[in-house]
């Protein structure tokens, strides 16, 4: 069951007033946004909007200009990626970022490679089992995977890294319809699980649908946020990315 933010005492994570720019070019102003122990939040905006930029700051593989990110009430200032993996924060990034040249298996075990216990069988059976395509297919190339094939094993590879905080960088983008409801049957199912999820996501009306609360940036900032019902009845949202 989501937790609410009235329920707990602080947040899983919390940014604030962060600021990230390219060059000259200022991608995210001022954000502030928190997610609480079992929430699924969403965050949806324009294409560069800053969303991507904000996912790549929160996990280490943007350095922020100003401001801070606190993951479990301690600062990330200056952590890798790798090292905030190993705490439980991990990140689909968009695109999938599969290993081309390995076979599912490998890929599957890169996503367990910081672990010491033993369950790492038990888990990727597990993941197997979630995605049964990836089981038929275990020794194959994962560069010869269709693109749905290869969101699975990018989401199946984040799951064996055991995520407290999951971040998902537009994970249907690009999929046939079939495999859009696959994906976010997967993001809901993890989410009851009790994984916190940051969701980035195009299909504006899905990532609303199934949020608990949701951020919609414009040019890098947060211009409206709340329960995800509300943001899904709210007309501006409604005419700038549900088509009404």
């Amino acid at each position: 069951m989501s937790t609410t933010p009235s329920q707990a005492k602080t947040p899983l994570l919390s940014v604030r007033q962060l600021n990230v720019a390219y060059g000259g070019i200022q991608a995210v102003k001022n954000l502030n946004l928190e997610l609480f122990e079992g929430e699924l939040v969403s965050l949806i905006g324009a294409n560069g909007a800053g969303k991507t930029t904000t996912l790549k700051a929160i996990c280490g593989l943007l350095a922020p200009k100003t401001g801070e990110v606190q993951y479990m009430g301690r600062s990330l200032k200056g952590q890798g990626p790798w090292e905030l993996v190993s705490q439980g924060l991990v990140m689909v990034p968009e695109g999938r970022g599969i290993f081309t040249r390995m076979t599912i298996d490998e890929n599957l075990r890169m996503g367990a490679y910081l672990r010491k216990d033993k369950d790492v069988d038990a888990d990727t059976e597990a993941v197997y089992q979630r995605f049964p395509r990836l089981k038929e297919r275990h020794k194959q190339l994962a560069g010869t995977l269709s693109g749905g094939e290869q969101q699975m094993l990018a989401m199946g590879r984040a799951l064996l890294a055991r995520p407290k905080l999951l971040l998902l960088d537009e994970p249907s983008m690009g999929l046939a319809p079939i495999m859009v409801d696959k994906i976010f049957e997967v993001v809901r199912d993890v989410s009851k699980q009790g994984v916190t999820v940051l969701l980035v996501e195009q299909n504006a009306h899905r990532a609303l649908e199934m949020a608990d609360r949701a951020y919609v940036l414009e040019s890098g900032e947060v211009a409206l946020e709340g329960p995800a019902r509300e943001l899904l009845g709210n007309p501006q949202v409604q005419a700038a990315y549900l088509g009404a």
